[in-house]
């Protein structure tokens, strides 16, 4: 029978091709390494040669993904996938030479100067660049976060957390309200590129009804023409033709923000939130809120307000254009490469704040990452258990010096860091090790230990925060 769903995740070395080939009989052996699988009555088997026993850095050390943790696909796709900072320098120097190139549009060419204007800082700009990737990293944050999160801890009863992650959940979908309805409007005009001419007209005109809807606000009439007339005359196509291509696949992604759209509504938001107060005198406080206080404290606060970042707003702009290939070929693959790889951070939970930084400062380009857990543990010899200090990774390609990684930990005042960069920089350990001494002392730390090494190979995640494997700070979702 032909596989019409097209099954994906097969497993690998495992299809019907090898499957189905004639295989020479022989006497199976017990202790025969070659041999997988041999009968055994007193435990069911598996018919195939496949083991799933695999350990927790499997996938770090195999070429076949994990097929029970999606953290494991993802430091897998991770340590794949290009350094983004090395990304986004040859993508700005692409631009560079682009808004200069002669022929190009005026407002094509005015938009790549207006984001390359962008990258120029002083100390000020990007102290505020900082803090709006810092405040815009974490949906979480504020004194209503603050509380729920010290509440969470502090809870015994498991109906008090579950009433907790309902409420973020709904938060999550309600913050998230534009995007969705920007999401949904992309995937039915993509949509209607794959239906037939007869089928177009109908869904457009409900399409630019839903767009009217989203800008209103009017969420029930949105919903109502959603679920009750658009899915509907979608899955009419779908089952009249048995299109299984790439139009079911959209309209499965849209059904998903659907759910999302309608789970972010304000009257179970608002509902949900009430329902905290009940389980905890230390969230009792929060009846003394009115509706609109509520509201005012979910839309107002340093999340939102980073959102309108003109920063971020150039560089979504700039990446839509070149996906779109106005910048032409180049431009587009190198974009695809940076969103690629901030898709790919975004993929899962992690208990750790990621920030980028393209900048000039003083002529010369600077690129940087920066990974951060506020809450590492220290697993030093001698340390409590339990004893919590600051660990950070920077990711930086400096103009005519090349690519570094450095380590940081702090705790208590004290500091120990590694820098590993190109012979320019190892060759000068002892200058930049006195100079970092001087520079911390300045913010009244003390360098407990101070490194300068040459960069061999890019530092993984779980090099630097191990704790990641523990499986004590995330939720594994794929089961």
């Amino acid at each position: 029978m032909a596989d019409l769903l097209g099954a994906a995740n097969r497993i690998p070395g495992y299809d019907s091709a090898n499957n189905n080939r004639t295989q020479q009989m022989t006497p199976s052996r017990a202790g025969d390494p070659q041999i997988q699988n041999v009968p055994d009555p007193t435990r069911v088997g598996r018919a195939d040669a496949r083991t799933d026993q695999q350990g927790s850095n499997d996938a770090l050390q195999s070429e076949i993904l994990r097929y029970d943790s999606n953290l494991q696909t993802f430091l897998e796709q991770l340590r794949q996938s290009p350094e983004l900072t090395q990304a986004m320098a040859k993508t700005i120097l692409l631009l560079r030479g682009l808004v200069v190139t002669p022929g190009l549009q005026a407002g094509v060419a005015r938009e790549m100067a207006q984001l390359l204007e962008m990258l120029h800082l002083d100390e000020e700009s990007f102290r505020n660049l900082f803090l709006e990737q810092v405040r815009g990293g974490n949906r979480f944050s504020g004194a209503l976060f603050s509380l729920l999160r010290q509440a969470y801890g502090q809870l015994s009863s498991g109906h008090a957390r579950q009433a907790i992650l309902e409420f973020a959940r709904r938060y999550c979908d309600f913050s998230s309200t534009g995007h969705i309805g920007n999401n949904m409007i992309t995937l039915l005009k993509q949509m209607n590129d794959y239906l037939p001419q007869s089928w177009r007209g109908q869904l457009a005109e409900m399409t630019a009804q839903l767009e009217s809807g989203l800008q209103s606000g009017t969420r029930g009439e949105n919903l109502a023409l959603l679920q009750q007339q658009i899915i509907p005359y979608l899955g009419r196509y779908v089952e009249r033709t048995h299109d299984l291509g790439p139009l079911r696949a959209l309209l499965n992604l849209l059904v998903l923000n659907i759910a999302r759209y309608e789970n972010g509504a304000e009257g179970p938001l608002l509902m949900s939130f009430r329902q905290m107060q009940g389980y905890s005198e230390m969230l009792a406080g929060l009846n003394k809120l009115d509706d609109a206080a509520i509201f005012k404290l979910l839309r107002e606060n340093d999340f939102t307000r980073a959102a309108d970042s003109s920063f971020t707003q150039g560089l979504a702009r700039a990446a839509h254009q070149a996906l779109q290939g106005v910048y032409g070929t180049e431009a587009r693959e190198s974009f695809a490469e940076i969103v690629r790889a901030l898709l790919i951070h975004e993929s899962v939970y992690l208990p750790l704040n990621h920030m980028l930084f393209p900048v000039e400062w003083n002529g010369k380009m600077m690129y940087s990452e920066l990974w951060v857990d506020p809450d590492a543990e220290d697993g030093q010899p001698g340390s409590r258990d339990g004893d919590q200090k600051i660990q950070f990774l920077f990711k930086l390609d400096l103009e005519s010096l090349g690519f570094l990684e450095i380590t940081l930990a702090a705790k208590d005042g004290q500091v120990d860091l590694h820098i590993y960069g190109p012979d320019s920089v190892s060759g000068n350990s002892a200058t930049i090790s006195e100079d970092m001494e001087t520079i911390l002392a300045r913010h009244q730390l003390s360098g407990k230990r101070i490194q300068v090494s040459k960069l061999e190979t890019p530092l993984a995640l779980t090099q630097v925060f191990p704790n990641l494997f523990e499986g004590k700070r995330g939720v594994n979702v794929k089961v």
